[in-house]
Formats: structure tokens, sequence, C-alpha cells
């Protein structure tokens, strides 16, 4: 497993807590990013796992994003990277939290040609936790600008809480929201990366992602941890189905394992 510390600056830590994202780059080396790289592609093409494929070729979704969640439950070589503490030792250097947990991974494709842009939206709706503090790392696999589907973020707007989740195939404008009516998308910020950079941006942050206008898949890791001490809100979720958790239980266990 990944379990090399990598020591954030103090610029990088200030700026993610004041903007609810950071860029840092060369989180992989050349030959730990060509091994993910080999391991996302193994891992999306096998079927038979405990992973959950979102939607199929062809389907509304799938279109905005090709996606399989926890891939590190059928791929040892993806949990070498999902399990190992580089990235939630990162996180909790900026956050400041005392312990973090894994919630799930996911592989992120853009397909080539016909993809759609993810609409801007917020993470923390969609996941069934009775606090925010949640956050993900995105680390790029591919080089990523406005051609392929890189991120953008709008600074601050991690403040912004009580929004409903928008459906990333029949989006509405998270903008048009009474309680989004101080975040203006003018101040977004295009994040343009490096295959083996990633961000970090926390479940309350405004994020977006660009179409894929290329011919070769945009691929993405994505990794939401979560603090040590997050509470169940006992909101249907894929990954808390059929564990027996209750409202007001800890998130914890097995499947989602302390890392830092």
């Amino acid at each position: 497993m990944l379990n090399d510390k990598r020591v954030l600056t103090e610029k990088q830590i200030i700026f993610y807590r004041e903007n609810g994202f950071v860029q840092v780059d060369n989180v992989l080396s050349e030959d730990e990013l060509q091994e993910l790289r080999t391991y996302l592609e193994e891992a999306m093409r096998d079927t038979t796992g405990r992973s959950i494929q979102t939607d199929q070729a062809g389907g509304s979704y799938f279109k905005v994003l090709n996606q399989r969640v926890n891939t590190w439950r059928d791929h040892g070589g993806m949990a070498r990277f999902v399990l190992g503490n580089r990235f939630a030792d990162m996180g909790k250097q900026l956050t400041g939290f005392e312990g973090i947990r894994l919630f799930h991974d996911h592989a992120l494709l853009k397909m080539p040609y016909d993809s759609k842009p993810t609409p801007w939206h917020q993470d923390w709706p969609y996941w069934p936790m009775q606090e925010s503090g949640a956050f993900s790392i995105w680390i790029a696999l591919d080089d990523v600008d406005e051609n392929n589907g890189c991120m953008m973020f709008v600074p601050k707007s991690q403040k912004i809480k009580n929004l409903k989740s928008i459906d990333l195939v029949a989006p509405s404008d998270i903008f048009a929201d009474a309680g989004a009516q101080d975040v203006d998308r003018n101040t977004a910020v295009v994040v343009r990366m490096k295959a083996g950079s990633c961000t970090f941006h926390d479940g309350l942050t405004f994020h977006y992602a660009n179409a894929n206008h290329t011919d070769k898949p945009r691929r993405a890791l994505a990794i939401i941890f979560m603090p040590d001490g997050t509470i169940f809100s006992g909101k249907p979720h894929s990954c808390t189905e059929g564990l027996g958790l209750a409202a007001g239980d800890r998130i914890q266990g097995g499947l989602f394992p302390k890392l830092a």
C-alpha cells in the first residue's frame, strides 16, 4: 500500500480551509501512475465482483460519467492505492481532523465523443451523513483541461449548506437555489492538471466538470474520505445498504476503515 507520507505546505492547507479545494501536483510517480492506469482499466472490465457500476453504455448517466464505485473491493491493485494512507494523511493535514475513514472510491471516466458535462453540484447532499466534513481527492490519470473534462470549483462555496442534491442527468441550476444567492459562478476556478496530480475538495464545494470532446476516455480516480466518528443519517445509499446501520450509528467497520 502507499504508506509514504507527503507533507503539504502551510500555504496549501490555508488555501484549502479558506476556499474548500486545493490542487496538489505530482502525488503519483510516473511508475505509480502507469500502475494505477492498468489497475483501473482492469477493474472497469470486471463485472463479477462487489463494486457497483452505476450505469451501462448508452445510458443517460453513463454519458455524464462511466462510474464504478468501490473498485478496491474487487481489485488488490486498486486497494493498494485506495487503502494506503498517503492520500488519507494528506486529507488529515488539510482538514485537521483527528482521524480519517474511507467512505468509498469511484473510478470516474468521461467517455470520448458523446460525453456530457457534469453539472454544478455539491457532493455532500448525496451522502448519508448527519454532519458535513467529508471530502474527496480527485486524481487525474490523464492530463486534463477544458477539452476533456477538467474540474472547476467555486471558491468559498463550501460555506453553503442545506441545498438539495442535483440530478446529474436532468440538472437544475444550483445557483438559482435561494440558499446559493450569494455564490458567484463567475469566480469559478478552472483546474487544469497533469496526470498524476490531484485536487482535494470539501463535500460542500460547488464543482463542475467539462464534457470530453477528445477521442480518448478521461480517466480519474476519486476517493471519498470522512472524519472518524461520522454519524449515519439513515438516508439510502448503495454503500451502506444492507449493513444494518440505523440513523445515529457511526459509519465504521471493515468497509469504512480508518486510514489516518
